[in-house]
């Protein structure tokens, strides 16, 4: 069950940074509370998936989790640029996840 919880946190802290783009400086106030409440609801997730699991495992997972799905979605809905570096670098970011979670 942590590890769900971890997860479900790593997709809510993506909705949070997606929803940080929308509130465009936190001066748009439906996308403003959007983000506050995804903000209070990964950090509510990972402190109950860190009375389980370790901390350095968990946030790197949580953290790993919100970087790779930040950059594909930054790609998707905002058009930022794709290259083969950028590629290969949320691949290690998800080959360490993957290794993280194996050990």
């Amino acid at each position: 069950m942590a590890w769900l919880m971890l997860v479900i946190a790593g997709a809510l802290d993506v909705g949070w940074a997606i929803s940080m783009k929308y509130a465009e400086g936190y001066t748009r106030f439906g996308w403003s509370i959007t983000s506050l409440v995804l903000l209070a609801a990964f950090v509510f997730l990972l402190g109950r998936a860190l009375k389980v699991l370790e901390v350095g495992v968990a946030y790197s997972v949580w953290t790993g989790i919100g970087a790779a799905g930040t950059f594909l979605l930054g790609v998707v809905l905002f058009g930022e640029t794709l290259s083969a570096m950028k590629i290969a670098g949320i691949t290690l970011v998800l080959m360490g996840i993957t290794a993280l979670k194996l050990a």
